[in-house]
């Protein structure tokens, strides 16, 4: 019987790290993050937090959408369903008071998101002109520059941009091969390859910078974005992904573009949006940026072509 305990408190034990592990660690910081909230709204009112009832969640979004945009609401009831169940209780997220909140809710708001500006061609050339105008030495030129073209030529997020390492990399005569290990979407580390041509004009081609830029730093292994300290010196450090946002805020700045409402998302958004611009298909767009769904890269071709065969062009006055 001792045994039988034993190897059930085991099987306990490893079910429960499976479900830990299911989740990235990124993604259960987040639920926790938001779980938190949800406690302190509980504990301010007296309600209990753990295990919950649908009502008591419902009142927490309807308080929660005065400050909060619905996908911040629709986030947060995850998270609680989620810990939930790591917790081993059951909350019923579908529950009709809860659905039926939302949708009111979702009615009287709205649910458009104001997404990030995206980097446009004549964004990314305005950029890379404002870096080789920089007076700054040619070796943090030359990193800059090409964090920037491979960002937006592979329409990589910018946790995927800084987290590529040499071995990633394979030059081959059309351009470069980009193993991407693990992405957002790719929580299991299936991986994926992101392959970037040549371009014409070599000012503003990716490949050729990142040609450039592995024999000036003489990297040979690890990480290829690394960081710089006194001033030039190019440390073992591998760049975060906040650099990136600072780095095109930065540049845009500098070339007297309002920056604002661009982040790092931009580079990739910039990536769909200027290639739907060009006529590319989503099936070809989602085979670079990794969408695992079309909703949002039919979002990016829908605002590309917005004064294609606009009717109003019909119009003359």
């Amino acid at each position: 019987m001792n045994k039988l305990t034993t190897d059930i408190k085991a099987l306990h034990e490893e079910t429960l790290n499976n479900l830990k592990t299911s989740k990235a660690n990124n993604t259960l910081r987040a639920y926790r993050s938001d779980f938190k909230d949800f406690g302190a709204f509980c504990a301010k009112h007296g309600f209990k937090s753990m295990p919950t009832d649908p009502k008591i969640v419902s009142l927490y979004l309807t308080n929660l959408s005065k400050t909060s945009k619905m996908s911040t609401l629709r986030r947060r009831l995850v998270s609680i369903g989620v810990v939930h169940k790591l917790k081993g209780h059951y909350l019923d997220t579908k529950h009709p008071v809860i659905i039926e909140n939302l949708m009111g809710i979702k009615r009287l708001k709205g649910s458009k998101q104001t997404g990030k500006k995206p980097i446009l061609i004549n964004h990314l050339k305005q950029i890379i002109n404002v870096i080789n105008e920089q007076d700054i030495d040619e070796i943090v030129k030359l990193r800059n520059k090409t964090l920037i073209l491979i960002g937006f030529g592979g329409g990589f997020r910018r946790k995927e941009l800084i987290s590529i390492d040499h071995e990633d990399l394979d030059f081959v005569e059309e351009g470069v091969k980009i193993t991407l290990k693990r992405s957002k979407t790719d929580q299991f580390g299936e991986g994926m390859i992101k392959g970037l041509p040549y371009f014409t004009n070599e000012i503003y081609c990716p490949v050729v910078n990142l040609k450039k830029w592995l024999k000036t730093s003489k990297i040979k292994s690890g990480p290829i974005f690394k960081r710089f300290v006194k001033g030039s010196i190019l440390s073992n450090n591998r760049l975060t992904d906040q650099t990136v946002v600072l780095l095109i805020k930065n540049c845009l700045r500098l070339a007297g573009i309002e920056n604002n409402n661009f982040s790092g998302h931009s580079l990739r958004s910039g990536f769909a949006t200027v290639a739907a611009e060009s006529g590319a298909d989503e099936r070809s767009i989602m085979a670079m940026t990794g969408h695992k769904t079309t909703q949002m890269v039919r979002r990016y071709i829908k605002e590309a072509n917005i004064f294609k065969n606009n009717a109003l062009s019909k119009i003359k006055i």
